[in-house]
């Protein structure tokens, strides 16, 4: 089975979010998924992009084509469906500078062993490679494509969070040289809601 990558255009959201929300339900997260297509679009296709995006879909199929159990609704912007997904930006840190943060990364299950995970991974570490159409890997031919990517961009890692009930994603990253700082290096994950946020930003009581 043939599959391609390509940067995901504004009429693919609906496909990400489902797909954010397949992630979810696999870690048995998916009440905490409060984004609509709306907030999706806007955030990742307007004048400010906050997250950038590459999706994996099945070269030459239509969603009829796919699997029997494949969801109807995997159907991307390209018309092809879509079955896997990672979500990106640039962080920095002022100790080594520039870094690839991997925010989602998802292949929906009767499409995993395929490959497809891998080249997603690949895509976003990859220094160069053969040009395709602008955006498009063609899988079997290159898995590189556009730069923007951790290594041409000059960053010096790739950081992201698993969750710790999730081994099967843990195994996978380790495999190829993933190190968890949270047993080497002791990090703690800490995060401020909207209401903590809204706290501290209140003006202090005199």
């Amino acid at each position: 089975m043939d599959f391609r990558l390509r940067g995901a255009e504004a009429g693919d959201v609906p496909d990400i979010l489902r797909l954010v929300k397949d992630l979810a339900k696999y870690e048995d997260m998916e009440k905490e998924v409060k984004l609509t297509e709306k907030e999706l679009l806007e955030d990742g296709f307007g004048d400010t992009p906050f997250y950038r995006c590459i999706i994996a879909e099945i070269k030459g199929e239509t969603s009829s084509d796919g699997p029997s159990h494949a969801p109807t609704e995997a159907t991307g912007a390209k018309g092809a469906p879509v079955v896997g997904f990672a979500m990106y930006y640039f962080t920095y840190d002022p100790w080594v500078g520039k870094q690839l943060y991997l925010e989602e990364f998802y292949v929906m299950e009767q499409y995993r062993g395929l490959g497809v995970g891998s080249q997603l991974l690949r895509h976003l570490s990859e220094v160069s490679g053969v040009m395709t159409a602008p955006g498009e890997c063609e899988a079997r031919l290159t898995v590189w494509c556009r730069p923007q990517l951790a290594i041409s961009t000059r960053c010096s890692g790739m950081m992201f969070v698993v969750a710790e009930s999730n081994a099967p994603s843990i195994s996978f990253y380790k495999r190829r040289g993933a190190e968890d700082l949270s047993q080497e290096e002791g990090w703690r994950l800490f995060r401020f809601d909207k209401a903590s946020l809204a706290r501290m930003a209140a003006p202090a009581e005199e």
